[in-house]
């Protein structure tokens, strides 16, 4: 029985390494412009304009037109768990040479997952709800318990929005660069909003890793002991 086509199509589509990394830049949940996927893709923009149509054709990326703008982002959450467990099955690939860089380092401690926290803080932050008993997360399923739904909304976080989403309300998300996990769904997306909110922490241009404050020290650390 032959398999199905599909999955070689959407290998093939993300295998690509301009495509890929047109991919990648919109990990952090925004949508871009042509001409900034193409300064990430590092192809000419009329070669990027080919990969943004191939990659909106597979709905893999969904076009938003705002005026005379036109902006792309992932078309659905599920595309950033897939290009978020493709890196995962890669770090554990064998070993090749490259040169740490500062890159790496600021995306290992605070980044985002398409709209949730990942690397140490987002690690960091399951950590202490599991710990106090705010959050269960399984292999496969989460939940937040009646303590952390009080804890969570005593915090700001807007939990009747979250379960109105059109989305799993709370899972683990593996963690590539911890192999551990962190929170996703729409709790993990709430939670993340609730941080910015406060400007805990910022994004950064050209970057899927966060910046905290220092403001968002002081309070990661008062209210989640997480110390980064």
């Amino acid at each position: 029985m032959k398999e199905d086509p599909r999955l070689a199509e959407i290998a093939a589509l993300v295998g690509d390494p301009a495509r890929a990394n047109i991919l990648t830049a919109l990990l952090d949940g925004r949508a871009l412009t042509a001409g900034e996927l193409a300064y990430f893709a590092g192809v000419s923009p009329q070669t990027t304009s080919g990969h943004l149509a191939k990659l909106t054709e597979s709905r893999l990326l969904a076009l938003q037109k705002q005026g005379r703008h036109r902006y792309y982002r992932l078309a659905t959450p599920q595309v950033g768990r897939m290009i978020e467990g493709i890196m995962e099955v890669a770090v554990a690939a064998p070993e090749r040479y490259r040169p740490a860089s500062r890159a790496d380092a600021e995306l290992r401690r605070a980044r985002t997952c398409y709209d949730h926290f990942a690397g140490q803080l987002g690690v960091g932050i399951a950590d202490t709800l599991i710990a106090k008993g705010h959050l269960v997360l399984t292999d496969e399923a989460g939940e937040v318990t009646e303590p952390g739904i009080a804890f969570l909304g005593q915090f700001g976080v807007d939990l009747a929005a979250a379960r109105q989403r059109r989305r799993a309300y709370c899972r683990p998300c593996l963690d590539w660069t911890e192999r551990r996990p962190h929170l996703g769904g729409a709790i993990g997306a709430a939670l993340a909003q609730r941080c910015f909110d406060l400007r805990w922490v910022a994004r950064q241009r050209d970057s899927r890793a966060l910046l905290i404050t220092p403001a968002g020290r002081r309070g990661l650390d008062e209210v989640f002991g997480v110390r980064l």
